[in-house]
């Protein structure tokens, strides 16, 4: 089978900074079997080709880029011909694999992996907050032969708009995250994690409040944040202002190498995102035996009670209290890592690719 893969970026040359894990993972397992080409948006600003991962990247470039992105994957196929195009992520990755796939006569399927259906008008973010945007969304969701997304919260998003849609996790390469057993607390203070790019969506101002009512509160803990500072040092600030500033410690960028042993020598992970298809951070820390506790969101919301603790999305004070919950009852700390670790290895990248994999063949049933 050949695939034409359209993703937006996260597929460096090095394979290690200015990466997607779960596109890494993903492009590794299909191209075991399937020849893989993979038409990248803006990983760099001109345009070039090179191998990763068993599969071959076309960068795009910048200027123009829908039209040859188009272009590029029709000129692949003349070469010889795509059985199937997919895009992670719709908008234009969509468009493109929508406008590629039918000009060629091929099935094609959109996965829903970010805000693509969101509009956070305050902060100006999400793929339906201008009409433009919803009409194009709805071309693409309408002509795509199958729809798929990440969690349980954007597929009822989707039946919602009238989109018959799969939910598809994109999971965890245990590989390279090695499954460890969830552990007991044995030490103070408590050792937090966050990872996410200071953003708005990640709203890390929601997430610095609920910790400082919980230093306020009497716990003693260490919060990690790691990731992109996109904020210009505002939430370092801000920590400053709420006073807990010996108490967080802003890592910046980490590679998947460095962050392995970070999550997996914490207590707890905490979100405060406003919006998440994943996140696929939760799925990490499950596979490392950590719990997540987390605004009501992606996976947090679908796992909720059962194997994370979710509480309203910018309820500074619902955070902190499920902190203070779990950190002071360890044993439904444990329940609730043992069954984030069984799901999120029940639906590892294994599955992941297997699922896609599955469904291109049902699409193309003359292929052997």
């Amino acid at each position: 089978m050949k695939i034409a893969l359209v993703l937006p970026g996260g597929v460096d040359r090095g394979g290690e900074q200015r990466v997607i894990p779960v596109f890494l993972a993903l492009i590794e397992r299909l191209a075991r079997a399937h020849e893989v080409h993979v038409f990248v948006l803006h990983q760099e600003p001109e345009p070039g080709t090179w191998p990763l991962r068993g599969a071959t990247i076309h960068n795009i470039g910048e200027g123009r880029t829908v039209w040859r992105a188009i272009a590029a994957i029709r000129a692949e196929h003349r070469g010889a011909p795509f059985d199937i195009v997919q895009s992670i992520f719709s908008g234009h990755c969509g468009l493109i694999g929508v406008v590629a796939a039918k000009s060629l006569r091929l099935p094609v399927f959109v996965h829903i992996a970010g805000g693509e259906l969101a509009a956070l008008h305050a902060i100006g973010y999400g793929g339906r907050r201008k009409w433009r945007g919803r009409l194009r969304e709805a071309v693409i969701l309408r002509l795509a032969d199958i729809v798929t997304a990440a969690s349980a919260p954007i597929v009822d998003a989707l039946h919602a708009l009238g989109i018959p849609a799969r939910r598809v996790p994109l999971g965890v390469d245990t590989g390279a995250w090695r499954p460890l057993a969830p552990r007991p607390r044995d030490h103070a203070p408590a050792k937090l994690i966050h990872v996410a790019s200071l953003n708005r969506v990640k709203d890390q101002a929601t997430l610095l409040r609920a910790l400082a009512i919980l230093a306020n509160a009497g716990v003693d803990f260490d919060m990690r944040i790691a990731g992109v500072d996109t904020l210009g040092g505002e939430m370092q600030e801000l920590a400053r202002c709420l006073g807990i500033e010996r108490r967080v410690t802003f890592l910046g960028f980490h590679t998947q190498a460095e962050l392995r042993p970070l999550v997996a020598s914490s207590d707890l992970l905490v979100m405060s995102s406003l919006h998440e298809a994943g996140p696929l951070v939760l799925l990490e820390a499950a596979v490392a035996g950590v719990p997540t506790v987390g605004t009501a969101v992606g996976h947090i919301a679908e796992w909720a009670g059962a194997a994370a603790l979710a509480v309203p999305v910018g309820d500074a004070s619902a955070l902190a209290e499920a902190m203070s919950r779990l950190l002071d009852d360890d044993a439904l700390r444990m329940r609730l890592a043992n069954e984030a670790q069984r799901r999120a290895l029940a639906e590892d990248a294994d599955h992941t690719a297997a699922t896609f994999e599955v469904m291109y063949r049902a699409s193309r049933p003359s292929l052997p």
